[in-house]
């Protein structure tokens, strides 16, 4: 039986601009924008406990004034496929495979969505701003789970970060430490997924 993929979307399908892009923006290094931003600020926006402007207001820990609309134009302008990922995804529909975004992200999701469309290959199912929970959070695989009233063995999930996969174990939920496509693909044909 094939099973549904859930899918990370940063660092697993879609580029990640925090770690290049964003300090960058800033003219900062990665550890000096890390130590200047609002420590809870970015999971707060993730959870949808913040608005965009409440986000972009509170963004750094001092509230320093920057140019928001060219900062989000520049995180906008980041986004884009993983090498292999949109062929993979593409092939994986086609043999008609059920995938959902299962992805800790704010609002931004959709803009992720204006510029890739994601919405071809899966549904935007379990973004963190709409359902209130992040990995690993045992509460965001049970309400995947519940969500979808499938037994956790039907489920595979592949993303970059090893502790999201280790805490989907778990729960039952089989899953992929995402490498790479190749390594992807390879490990999806051994399952018999393609």
């Amino acid at each position: 039986m094939t099973p549904i993929l859930l899918w990370d979307v940063m660092g697993t399908l879609v580029h990640d601009p925090f770690f290049i892009e964003m300090p960058r923006f800033f003219g900062m290094t990665f550890d000096d924008l890390l130590e200047a931003k609002h420590p809870k600020a970015w999971v707060e926006f993730e959870r949808g406990e913040r608005s965009e402007e409440e986000f972009l207001e509170g963004f750094f820990a001092d509230r320093r004034e920057f140019d928001r609309k060219s900062f989000v134009q520049s995180v906008r302008s980041s986004y884009r496929w993983i090498p292999g990922m949109e062929e993979l995804l593409r092939e994986l529909r086609e043999a008609g495979c059920s995938m959902h975004a299962f992805s800790n992200y704010p609002i931004w999701y959709r803009l992720i969505e204006e510029r890739l469309r994601l919405s071809r290959f899966l549904e935007w199912t379990f973004v963190s701003c709409l359902t209130g929970f992040r990995k690993p959070e045992p509460a965001a695989y049970v309400h995947v789970l519940q969500e979808l009233s499938v037994a956790p063995d039907r489920c595979l999930f592949i993303d970059d970060r090893p502790r999201n996969c280790e805490a989907a174990r778990q729960e039952g939920i089989h899953s992929i430490v995402f490498e790479g496509a190749a390594q992807l693909r390879s490990s999806l044909e051994r399952m018999g997924v393609l």
